[in-house]
This record gives C-alpha cells, structure tokens and sequence, in this order.
C-alpha cells in the first residue's frame, strides 16, 4: 500500500509539472502572439510607416488583365454592363454589342468567356523586361477585379486562372519574374466590389447565370438586391488576399473603392472595418517576418489616414502632401483593360504628369491593358518605351528624390483630386516649373521647350534662401553644355543650351554650396 501511495504521489507530481509546462508553453505562445508588432486595431495600425523603397521608387506599372479582355468592348465592367440593355455614357451599349458578337446573355453569360481567355502568347518574363525598361520600380497585374475571376493558382475558388482558361498561375509567374529584376511587386484586388457588381443583372424570372447558386463563388452568391453582404462573403474576401499574400509576398498591395464605403456595404460597414484590420494585421506582421517593407493603398475614407497610402485614381493632388500618396492612371484614356478602338496618352503628357506627381511627393502607377492573348500591344509599348527613355536621361531627378518646400510655379493649374485627370487636361509650358531635391542638389524641371531659350524661375530668387552659401553650379541633365545662369530679386535666369537633349521635360541640376 506504501508503494502503492508513493506512486500516486509520484503521478500527482508528474501530472502538476505537466500542467505548470503546459501553462507556460500556452504563455509563451500567448506572448509571442502579442508580441506581433501590429495588432488588428486602428490605432497599432496607423502607426505603419510607409516604405522608405516606395517613397524612392516613384513609377510602378500595372495591368488590368483577365477574362474582361476577351470581348475587348466597351471597358473593364463588361461583365457587368452586358447584362443591362442600357446605352453607356462614353462606352455604347454592352448588352447589345454582346448579343450581337456572342448571343443573348441567357444562353452566353460571363462565365463562357472563360475558356477563350487562353494567354497562348502571355510570356512573364518579356513583360517584365519591358517595365525594366520604361524604368519601372515596382511592377504587377491584378490579382482579382470586379468578375471574381482569380488571377493565381487560388485553393479557395476554383474559378481561377490556373484551374481554368489560361490554366496558368499568372501572378506566381510574374511575381517571379518581376523580383528577379529588382523591382517590388504589386498586386491589386477590386473583389470587394463583387457583391453588388452583378445586382442589375437580376431578373424577376432569374433569366441570367448571376443568380445561378452553381456559379455563386464566381459572381457572388444570389441575394436581395441592396441586401448587406453575408459573414460567408467578407471571410472569402479576407481569405484570397491572406492566400495570396502568404504564395506570392507582395510588396505592396493596391486597393480598389469598395473596402469601406456605405453604399456599398450599407449595415456590414461595421462588420467589414473588423475584416479590414484583420488582414492590414496579418500583412504588416508577415512582413515584419520577412524583414521586408511593405505598403497598403486605399481609396476616399477606405481606410484611416497612417493605416496606408492615399490613391487617387486618374487624378492627382493640386498642392504639396508632406505624405507620400499615389496616382492610378492607364495610359488608355477609355478603358483599364484592352479595347479594340483606344486612345492612348502621348508620352510626352505621361512625362509632364509623372513630373508633377513626383514633385508633390507623390507616386503614379501606370496601367496597361495586355490582349487576352497576352500580347501587350504596341502603341501602349511605344508609350512605355518612350517614358523609360527619358528616365534613362532624367532619371537622378525623379528617383530617390524628395519634395522640396515648393512643388512649383506655372500659369496651368489644377483642381486635382481623383478623376480629375481630363478636366485639367492642358498642356504644360515652359513656365510650368516643378521641384524635386537630392542631397544637396535642387532639381528644377521645365515641362516644354521655350522658344527664346531663356527661363526665368521666380521662386528661386536672390531673396529665397535655397541654402546658406547659395548657388555653385548649373547644369541640364543630359546635356554637355556650358549653362549660364544669374540671378537677382526676379528670379533665377537659366539660359537653355542650342539643342535639346531629350523630347520631353527638360531637367536643370542646380548645385548648391
């Protein structure tokens, strides 16, 4: 019986030791966890700082690229608009073109482009070649629009590019080949507008694949038009962009509206902002696992200012920002994604732009729409092409550069904020001046060519203290040309040199004593 005693008192201690290393396994793990440098609260994730690479980079390119660029129509909500017999301001009518080229939606839906959509000439590696080229920093596709149509090798929907159409795991292909050159890569998501996207096209007879519970996870699944999005939907809106973080690290990942405002999510909006910094959590504590900076854009109120960067779609700021911010534009003025009948920007206008941006301390992002069958084409080439010549040139007064106390001086101005892009679409003159600086140079860059050859810069007169000692030198990027230069109480006279040494803005180097 004393054996028998001694060994439950043996057992007993046995069993307290495992309870007390149990407990401080749990501990440590709890430790760990909320060691996590973020937690899933607005105010840990405000405190994100934006990526010092971004702030350096300046230009980034990106693609709208998927099913929507088969019919080649219109723009990218094809899918949406073919359902609707409704003329389209700018963009005709979907629903009629698609009756004509493909049958009636009730017998053809989106869905049935899918296998059309092959990517036979898609090559990962020439793509990225091109955007190391027109000297791209970051570069990428989008991993999800408005369709629901998963761009990357998805084991949460099938409805994705490897299982279907192209059968190819796109953005794991460009994410190799773009990190292999040396840029960051971007992906953008635009699935959080997928709920109500196919709303219109519900009918009291349910003629339409929409609101088949069979293609549900492509379009959403059926619901009361105006209806809040179910928990079932903003878990797998949470979920594709966690995959796709964790398969592909993203260096930043870009936001379309739709993750916050009410008349998209109406009585969810609450539910939503839990999803929201649930994943902004995850990604900024997955980063600080790889040792990496990353960045979070968003839209309008999407989400609180220090919780990411501020895009301003096919838009930018009128004035200087003391943040770092964004600009989406395509070089397509109709359509994100390739249309058969485009008009593309100048480059000469893509320059000046990308100037403006960059000296008020902003960044633009440049869309190309690439052919279903993968082929970029070769005016939107041409555009790229020409915008990485003049980098090649003027590049010292774009990257790595930072804002000066001025953004500039000009007679064209602009309203800006998004879409704001055609309404001040003037050309830029020679008097339209923009700043940027680098150490100790001060970069001060002419949007044209001045016919007298002479420019007077009036925010750089003897009366401005640009630095303790003044003015050492001149110089114009690109250019062996001896530059004279004086200046008095009007400003600071440049004389251009005979001939010029690029086709676009034109880049004074002033060095400062």
């Amino acid at each position: 019986m004393k054996i028998a005693g001694n060994f439950a008192k043996f057992l007993s201690a046995i069993i307290l030791a495992s309870v007390f290393l149990m407990s401080f396994v749990v501990g440590s793990c709890e430790n760990q966890v909320s060691g996590k440098r973020y937690e899933a609260t607005w105010e840990s994730l405000t405190q994100h700082s934006t990526p010092e690479w971004f702030k350096d980079a300046k230009f980034g390119i990106y693609l709208h690229w998927g099913v929507y660029s088969v019919p080649a129509f219109g723009n990218e909500w094809y899918p949406r608009w073919m359902y609707v017999n409704e003329e389209q301001p700018r963009r005709g009518n979907f629903y009629q073109y698609h009756k004509e080229h493909f049958g009636d939606p009730s017998e053809f839906g989106y869905k049935d482009f899918i296998p059309m959509f092959k990517a036979e000439n898609f090559d990962a590696n020439r793509w990225a070649d091109l955007f190391k080229r027109a000297g791209a920093q970051f570069a990428g596709p989008v991993a999800e629009h408005h369709d629901g149509f998963a761009m990357w090798d998805s084991d949460i929907t099938e409805w994705n590019a490897a299982d279907m159409g192209p059968k190819r795991d796109i953005v794991g292909e460009l994410a190799k080949a773009i990190k292999s050159r040396g840029m960051k890569f971007v992906t953008s998501f635009h699935h959080a507008r997928k709920w109500w996207y196919y709303e219109n096209s519900y009918t009291p007879d349910k003629r339409y694949d929409t609101e088949d519970p069979r293609y549900g996870d492509l379009y959403s699944q059926p619901h009361e038009k105006g209806a809040p999005p179910t928990k079932e939907y903003m878990e797998n809106w949470e979920a594709k962009i966690v995959e796709v973080i964790d398969k592909y690290e993203p260096d930043l990942l870009w936001f379309d509206g739709g993750i916050g405002r009410k008349e998209y999510f109406r009585s969810a909006l609450d539910d939503f902002q839990e999803y929201k910094k649930s994943f902004l959590a995850y990604y900024y504590n997955r980063a600080e696992e790889w040792g990496r900076e990353v960045g979070v854009t968003y839209k309008h109120q999407d989400l609180p200012a220090g919780a990411g960067i501020l895009d301003l779609e096919r838009g930018r700021l009128d004035s200087l920002s003391t943040d770092a911010w964004l600009t989406d534009t395509s070089v397509d003025r109709k359509s994100w994604c390739y249309i058969e009948n485009p008009d593309y920007k100048s480059v000469n206008e893509l320059v000046d732009v990308l100037v403006d941006i960059v000296s008020k301390n902003g960044n633009m992002l440049l869309n190309v729409g690439p052919r279903s069958d993968g082929i970029i084409p070769e005016p939107a080439r041409e555009r790229l092409l020409g915008i990485g010549e003049w980098l090649d040139v003027n590049g010292e007064a774009i990257y790595d550069t930072r804002h000066w106390v001025t953004y500039g001086e000009g007679p064209t101005k602009g309203k800006g904020g998004a879409f704001s892009e055609e309404r001040d679409r003037v050309p830029y003159t020679a008097k339209d001046i923009r700043f940027t600086r680098k150490g100790n140079v001060l970069y001060a860059i002419a949007l044209d060519w001045p016919k007298e050859k002479e420019l007077t810069i009036k925010s750089l007169n003897a009366k401005t203290k640009i630095s303790p000692e003044g003015i050492s030198s001149i110089s114009m990027l690109g250019s062996r040309s001896e530059i004279q230069w004086s200046r008095d109480e009007r400003g600071l006279t440049i004389k251009f040199p005979e001939e010029k040494p690029c086709e676009h803005a034109f880049v004074f180097k002033i060095n400062l004593k």
